[in-house]
């Protein structure tokens, strides 16, 4: 679909369908304001933009990533707010390193853990073959 100004526009149907979504999630974060309400044709259908679908894929990676719709939406208010990249990427990077720092803590649980299992199961192989038949 072709817009007045010749911008390609596509469906909400055929963009949930490309990048792997519902059309249900594509409404969810427009209702949890991370995504702007898109254009809507005659009939309600719901046309996205290219500016949309990058700023879903965007969407998409940042939960890839650990995001919450929360911190989301605190990045989209910050962009919002001055409309520079400049202003975000710092955020985002606080953001990233936070959860960073939560993967390395969990990494060391597990880790904790295996070498835990690891232990028992010897010990109990240990008695296994001790034990009188």
């Amino acid at each position: 679909m072709k817009s007045d100004t010749n911008e390609e526009f596509i469906s909400i149907g055929n963009l949930a369908k490309t990048i792997g979504v519902t059309t249900r999630t594509l409404r969810y974060y427009e209702e949890m304001g991370i995504m702007s309400p898109p254009r809507r044709l005659e009939g309600a259908v719901r046309v996205y933009a290219p500016v949309d679908v990058r700023k879903l894929k965007f969407i998409l990676r940042l939960k890839e990533l650990g995001l919450s719709i929360k911190e989301m939406q605190e990045l989209d208010s910050v962009y919002a707010e001055a409309k520079e990249t400049d202003r975000v990427i710092p955020r985002l990077i606080e953001m990233l390193d936070k959860h960073i720092n939560s993967l390395d803590e969990k990494m060391s649980k597990l880790a904790s853990l295996r070498k835990e299992i690891i232990d028992y199961r010897q010990r109990m192989i240990k008695r296994f073959q001790l034990a009188p038949e």
